[in-house]
């Protein structure tokens, strides 16, 4: 028990005993019984008693019960005489044995406390009766009988508690009411709690003392404990700013010390269940009462009998030890609480206890990860059953599914602690290391993958092993060994031309990030295809489709006719995945953007986005080349945890198609700040050689040359430009960087340097012959020409893109356009140009092509811009609709419904509708758009 200092909400209690002392003073004794459950003061209101009693004169004895008595008859008794000098006189107690309780013996005893007792008023103080003896706890009993008329208090205290073992008899179970007062004591309320926090901590902040409290579960014994602990702790007696969620964090242990206490005097069945308990956390409990529930789960876990489990469970309740969570679920009062009652249970016992949870949670029904969840607790012991590995790859899939990756691996890598098949393990390896490699994209995942690859089992496990496995070593920048990994099983699957061929397909895929091995992937697949066009299939017919079309030597409808062809015939199920990637990219650079996207879904619906395969993030940038031809801005933009610089990762070294997009569509956006941040935030000298990193360097040229910074960003064209025709990438069709420099070039005042480089990008183009890439370029070759005859080019390239209905590559021909008409005196044309072009730029959502198609708007004659930059005049209509539904409390998705759009393009206008009207946030619309806005429904 606890010293508790001044006692807290025991008035009645004390006001009890002391009518029963003066009963006593006056010669009329009686037994009163003080009732609790452990650690609610009995001990400390016991010796309160003892010491008010000696302070007004009367004589006390005391002894206090141990669990070591039962072996001794009348120990207690014969504990409780030995505090006074008179008795030890009294003859020895028989030996056990030859009586369990001696009339004769007892007698004698009583007879000495009697005679003591008629000398003057005595207290005797017996503590903690429930571990008395048997001989001692009847004569205590026989005592109560007898003391009616001598002046002497009997006080008894007993543990009084809802156990999982049924308890036994209490001592008064067999006396008349008249002969005893029994008064149990209630745990300690939370507002005594608090002020006994108070009173030793001082002016401590509510948050903590309730946390206190709720760590204290209403029991005096916890919350001294819990305070010593708090208070050793710091320095010079203070107490720290939290309280702790864990034991771990308390010293010297106090109040960890006073739990495992608690718990031993309930008895190992009960302690059982409050383990069980703590270990699950309420996570799977219910409030049933049949088969099946949280209680038989307890029940089983604990091996006691699950009928009274939800008895305890009521009774914890109540003294404050458990609260009801919003779910109905029982929880630990605190964290601190329920890790103190699991740290005391042995690691293996523990885990069988889960192992026990997991079986009958797989019974009653209960989801994959929840059963997953208490399998991950048995590493120590294992299962060792078949439906333990089904449950945690069940559970995996569905973590993978909804992006939760790490619980994904945690599932995984316990799998690999159960009996497992060499085929079974190859697969958990794989997707392990892929999930890892993944999450981390550094060595982490690829020695399991290397174990996978080298495990004997199908030959197709094997060779999807590999993919992954070179996939990771080139995505870390280490294309020979990637390509070395997957060419070192040529030899073992020599009677599987099939997997051989996909190994050399991946082999040429991955060969991107390096330029030499590239060059050698391609010459074998050119040889190859003219030896023996059936065995680069398919897949590696289209990957030389796609190699011709960016070195220039094919058109796109050339191109895309073989690629049709190809998606006609049969298709291999390991191959088809490199077909409909490479398919989808030259798809979207021929100006088939809807083609390439259904491409890129059915590439996608067959990809398990937990295995490394080198068509998943092919398939996820050519999506992100389809938005960024679209003018998608928001899309690329969509995720800003993808691209946005943060204090944990202010530095990177390879930048990634994703990023190239992201400064592009800042910069669009007149987010220019935010793109310089994130270009500043990659150190392109220690970045390895890759396609990515070319698209990246156009991608900075584009800002330098928006921030008006032209000799930087033609060096980043033409470093662009250098390297991709190093990797025999000609064409304009991944990055026009020829127009990107010449238009550099013009700015710089060198218009022969400008011209050169703009009749090649024509040229290039017209062997491609699409519209978007034909016009582009014709726009650049106009500005870099000038005069009547850029003029004509400038016409002639508004009139191909606007057929083409290619409004990204539109906009800036406008302004060429327009600029030229404005040379050339027609100032009329000139402004027509130029307002369409802020207007599709608005359109767009493309402020940078908005503010050029302004600035060049005073060249032409006009006094001011296209359209109202700010307020409501400055909306377009599309915007005003959207706002003015926004402003009578339509959600976004209620808005795209109503008007049939993308909920990001409701998103995008609004946020353009903010911008000009001046205001952050929803609820400012109203105000802001006044009597101006038409109704919610008008022009819908």
């Amino acid at each position: 028990m606890c010293e508790l200092g001044p006692l807290r909400e025991r008035r009645e209690a004390m006001e009890l005993l002391a009518a029963e002392a003066d009963r006593a003073r006056a010669g009329s004794g009686r037994l009163v019984l003080l009732r609790g459950a452990t650690g609610t003061g009995r001990t400390a209101l016991l010796e309160a008693v003892a010491e008010q009693a000696q302070a007004r004169g009367t004589r006390v004895l005391r002894a206090r019960c141990s669990p070591d008595d039962e072996a001794v008859p009348f120990a207690a008794v014969l504990r409780l005489l030995s505090l006074v000098t008179e008795f030890t006189s009294a003859e020895p107690c028989p030996q056990q044995g030859e009586s369990a309780y001696d009339r004769t013996y007892a007698a004698q005893l009583w007879n000495q406390l009697r005679a003591y007792a008629d000398g003057e008023p005595l207290l005797v103080a017996v503590d903690d009766v429930h571990f008395a003896d048997e001989s001692s706890r009847r004569w205590l009993v026989d005592a109560a009988r007898r003391i009616d008329g001598i002046p002497l208090l009997l006080v008894v205290t007993e543990r009084c508690q809802y156990d999982i073992d049924p308890p036994s008899d209490g001592l008064a179970h067999t006396l008349s009411p008249t002969l005893v007062r029994t008064h149990t004591l209630a745990p300690l309320s939370a507002d005594a709690a608090a002020q006994l926090i108070r009173s030793d901590a001082g002016a401590a902040k509510p948050e903590w003392v309730e946390d206190c409290v709720r760590a204290g579960a209403g029991s005096p014994l916890l919350l001294r404990a819990l305070l010593d602990d708090l208070r050793v702790k710091k320095p010079a007696g203070t107490l720290p700013e939290t309280v702790p969620q864990t034991c771990a964090a308390l010293y010297p242990g106090a109040y960890p010390a006073a739990v495992s206490w608690w718990l031993d005097s309930a008895g190992p069945a009960t302690a059982g269940v409050a383990r069980a308990l703590a270990a699950l956390d309420g996570d799977v409990l219910d409030d049933g009462q049949g088969e099946g529930t949280g209680a038989e789960l307890l029940a089983r876990m604990a091996g006691v009998d699950p009928a009274r489990v939800p008895g305890w469970l009521t009774a914890m309740t109540h003294l404050g030890l458990l609260r009801t969570d919003p779910d109905g679920r029982a929880r630990y009062a605190h964290p601190l609480l329920r890790d103190a009652v699991v740290s005391g249970w042995p690691s293996v016992r523990r885990q069988a206890a889960h192992r026990t949870a997991a079986e009958v949670m797989l019974r009653r029904g209960d989801h994959a990860e929840a059963v997953a969840g208490q399998l991950l607790r048995t590493s120590v012991v294992g299962v060792g059953a078949e439906w333990a590995t089904a449950v945690l790859l069940d559970a995996a899939t569905v973590a993978v599914r909804h992006g939760r990756t790490d619980d994904a691996v945690s599932y995984l890598r316990r799998t690999l602690e159960e009996p497992l098949t060499p085929a079974r393990r190859a697969t958990v390896l794989i997707e392990l290391g892929s999930l890892e490699f993944a999450a981390a994209r550094s060595s982490a995942g690829i020695p399991r993958l290397a174990e996978a690859a080298r495990l004997p089992g199908m030959p197709q496990d094997r060779a999807r092993a590999a993919v992954a496995l070179g996939t990771a070593l080139a995505l870390r920048g280490e294309g020979r060994a990637a390509v070395d990994a997957l060419r070192g099983l040529d030899d073992q699957l020599a009677d599987h031309p099939d997997l051989i061929r996909l190994l050399q397909l991946a082999s040429a895929l991955l060969s991107d990030h390096d330029q030499v091995i590239r060059q050698e992937a391609y010459r074998w697949l050119y040889d190859t295809a003219e030896r023996s066009p059936h065995l680069i299939g398919t897949a590696g017919r289209a990957l030389l489709v796609r190699y011709e079309s960016t070195a220039g030597h094919i058109s796109a409808a050339t191109a895309m006719k073989r690629i049709r062809e190809l998606l006609d015939e049969p298709a291999d199920p390991f191959a088809e995945p490199f077909l409909l990637g490479t398919a989808a990219a030259v798809a979207q650079w021929a100006d088939e953007p809807d083609e390439a996207e259904g491409l890129v879904g059915r590439g996608l619906a067959g990809q398990r986005p937990s295995l490394l395969h080198p068509m998943h993030p092919a398939l996820l940038n050519v999506r992100a080349d389809i938005a960024a031809g679209r003018g998608a801005y928001a899309d690329l933009l969509a995720d800003p945890g993808a691209w946005q610089v943060t204090e944990t990762r202010p530095h990177r070294s390879d930048p990634a198609n994703a990023h190239a997009h992201a400064v592009i569509a800042l910069v669009e956006t007149g987010r220019t700040p935010e793109a310089a941040r994130l270009v500043d935030s990659f150190d392109l000298r220690e970045a390895r050689d890759s396609w990515e990193l070319n698209r990246f360097l156009y991608a900075r040229g584009v800002l330098r040359s928006a921030s008006g910074d032209q000799a930087g960003a033609l060096a980043d064209f033409l470093e662009c430009g250098r390297r991709q025709s190093a990797r025999d990438v000609v064409s304009p069709v991944v990055t026009p960087w020829r127009s990107a420099a010449a238009d550099c070039r013009v700015a710089l005042g060198r218009p022969q340097e400008a011209l050169a480089l703009a009749r090649e990008e024509m040229r290039l183009a017209l062997v491609w012959n699409t519209p978007r890439l034909v016009g582009r370029a014709m726009r650049g070759l106009a500005t870099a020409t000038g005069g009547r005859r850029g003029l004509e080019l400038a016409d002639r390239a508004v009139r191909i893109l606007r057929d083409a209905s290619a409004q990204t590559e539109l906009v800036p021909a406008l302004i060429a356009q327009g600029r030229q008409l404005s040379a050339a005196g027609d100032r009329a044309r000139a402004r027509a140009a130029l307002r369409e072009a802020a207007e599709r730029a608005e359109r767009l959502g493309a402020v940078r092509m908005r503010s050029l198609a302004e600035e060049a708007l005073p060249e032409a004659g006009s006094r001011g811009g296209a359209t109202a930059l700010t307020g409501w005049a400055a909306l377009t209509g599309s915007e005003r609709r959207i706002a003015a539904l926004a402003a009578d409390g339509r959600t976004n998705t209620e808005i795209a419904e109503l008007l049939h759009l993308a909920r990001r393009t409701v998103e995008t206008h609004l946020t353009s509708a903010y911008r000009k009207l001046g205001i952050r946030r929803r609820t400012e619309l109203p105000a802001a758009m006044g009597e101006r806005a038409p109704g919610p429904t008008q022009g819908v």
